[in-house]
């Protein structure tokens, strides 16, 4: 008999298709929250840019913006976001950005809620573990939340999860809180207009990895079965027809949907599995944008792991619209048709950096999870000789 817990994140709602400046807007009039601090990146921080259009809009509400966060989140930048924000006073934050500007934010909740000042102040946060997501912890009943507005297709404003980079040692380190999950989040087309092509779509290929890692589990649920496959189906539409009109709104939309239910997966309690495990070495050791990782990782992944997920495989084919052809080939072509990197020699992997990738993702979380056994780094390589 199936069982299994679904958890609801401590996320009250989700706004799509509205302009994010009133989006905000309303949501930080609706609520007693009266110090709005703006998180984003020195690329949207132009005076035409989102983060001023959202300023705008809170009018006397808006307290600061920090602009310093850049690519994978590094502990500085977290650091110093969350100073910028305890010295203005901020009740709420408003993350305007990406993955890593989404994932910053939530660490500086963390630096916030607990006076921290420098990085190594973080060290004994680290992990994300045996943590509850669906339960509120004691004692932060009134503590300082935050509101996401997304530019790409990472998901990350779904999660209750962060990665932030320890930059001295070259690694990228999981956070996790009940409370990271933003209260709020937006979800509108037009705030990814900015967002260069070539970051919307490998994001859009992230979301994919969501989905399709999570359909071709061998232990899966129906809701999870649900929102994955029609996450599929949006993104594996959407992202072409991105290419084909790229200031087309509705493709965009739709794309923001597919990434939403891309990873809706997770409340119930399925995971991710050896593409995302070598993907987070990628990125936190190789400086590689994690949507990237995902153009590198998945269809090799897929093949790896055919033996044994052959039929829930035949459903992502299905999905795409070409039952006949392996899960493999096709993600594979749309990568191609996308124009972004499919193999690890293409953003300078080298064949010799191969082994000690493999040796470092064997202590990452996903890989226990792999439907087909990895046991030893050679099995990884076996991935990554795929992938190479």
């Amino acid at each position: 008999m199936l069982s299994g817990t679904h958890r609801y994140f401590l996320q009250e709602r989700v706004i799509y298709g509205k302009p994010a400046a009133t989006a905000v807007a309303e949501e930080a009039a609706g609520s007693v929250r009266e110090r709005v601090f703006l998180t984003t990146t020195r690329s949207l921080d132009g005076p035409d840019g989102l983060a001023a259009a959202i300023a705008a809009a809170l009018g006397r509400r808006h307290v600061g913006t920090y602009a310093g966060i850049s690519a994978h989140s590094p502990r500085e930048a977290v650091i110093a976001g969350a100073k910028a924000a305890r010295a203005a006073g901020a009740d709420l934050l408003v993350a305007v950005g990406g993955g890593s500007v989404i994932d910053a934010t939530k660490v500086m909740l963390l630096a916030l809620w607990h006076g921290l000042s420098d990085v190594d102040a973080l060290d004994p946060f680290r992990g994300a573990r045996g943590l509850d997501p669906s339960r509120r912890p004691p004692g932060l009943e009134h503590a300082i939340r935050m509101i996401a507005v997304p530019t790409t297709y990472s998901a990350a404003e779904f999660t209750y999860i962060a990665g932030v980079s320890d930059t001295r040692r070259r690694v990228k380190e999981l956070y996790g809180h009940a409370l990271f999950a933003p209260q709020a989040v937006m979800l509108d087309p037009a705030a990814t207009l900015a967002t260069p092509l070539t970051l919307l779509l490998s994001t859009g290929m992230k979301a994919i990895d969501h989905a399709v890692e999570r359909l071709c589990m061998l232990e899966t649920n129906p809701y999870s079965d649900a929102t994955g496959a029609e996450a599929l189906r949006l993104l594996s539409r959407a992202l072409p027809a991105i290419q084909r009109a790229p200031e087309a709104l509705e493709p965009r939309l739709q794309g923001q949907l597919g990434m939403w239910l891309s990873i809706s997966g997770a409340a119930s309690g399925v995971g991710i599995a050896a593409s995302h495990a070598i993907g987070h070495t990628l990125g936190g050791s190789y400086g590689i944008p994690h949507g990237i990782t995902s153009c590198l990782t998945l269809p090799a992944a897929l093949a790896w792991n055919r033996p044994v997920t052959a039929e829930r495989q035949g459903l992502v084919s299905a999905l795409m619209g070409a039952p006949e052809r392996p899960a493999s080939e096709l993600v594979a072509s749309l990568v191609a048709s996308l124009g972004l990197p499919g193999r690890l020699r293409d953003v300078g992997i080298r064949r010799e950096d191969l082994r000690p990738i493999a040796e470092h993702t064997m202590h990452d979380p996903p890989v226990r999870a792999n439907p087909r056994p990895i046991r030893t780094p050679e099995d990884i390589l076996e991935i990554l000789e795929l992938a190479w």
